[in-house]
């Protein structure tokens, strides 16, 4: 986890550097299963409150000086080379499409591309999620009934 780390660093060290040029007030990469967003001190009410990762600011720090290095790296996600079915939208996610009923797949299910993985709610729709890859389920890595991110790895393929 330290290499991790330092890359992450080394990432928003980077994006500190960029920031405050051209009147840009945001950046934010993802990288290998890292996740850095870098916030100008100031940015407005609107931005801050969108922002999943809160900017925090001293009071007496001048404007256009970054707010805060954020770096997230999820206990969930995938290593870099696995290859994963990824959540398209926001929502909470479903393995199964009722209590009662067993999951879409598990570890070992083999999957094709277009089966169903599970299902995500948003806005009062179930959207079902289908697989991008084929492959044999190595680790499913979203967890049933929990919120789940647009782009996050929602099963991991060997």
């Amino acid at each position: 986890m330290s290499e991790v780390r330092e890359r992450a660093t080394a990432l928003a060290r980077e994006l500190i550097d960029r920031l405050g040029g051209d009147g840009v007030r945001e950046l934010e990469v993802r990288q290998d299963g890292i996740r850095v967003r870098v916030v100008a001190a100031g940015a407005s009410a609107a931005q801050a409150a969108a922002a999943p990762i809160p900017a925090a600011t001293p009071p007496d720090a001048p404007l256009g000086a970054p707010a805060m290095a954020s770096v997230v790296v999820a206990p969930g996600t995938a290593a870099a080379n696995a290859r994963t079915v990824n959540a398209p939208l926001t929502g909470v996610f479903y393995r199964s499409a009722s209590p009662q009923s067993g999951p879409f797949v598990q570890e070992g299910s083999t999957v094709a591309v277009g089966d169903v993985i599970g299902l995500i709610e948003a806005m009062k729709l179930f959207n079902e999620i289908k697989s991008t890859v084929a492959g044999r389920v190595k680790r499913v890595i979203a967890e049933n009934g929990k919120l789940v991110r647009a782009h996050a790895p929602l099963v991991e393929l060997e």
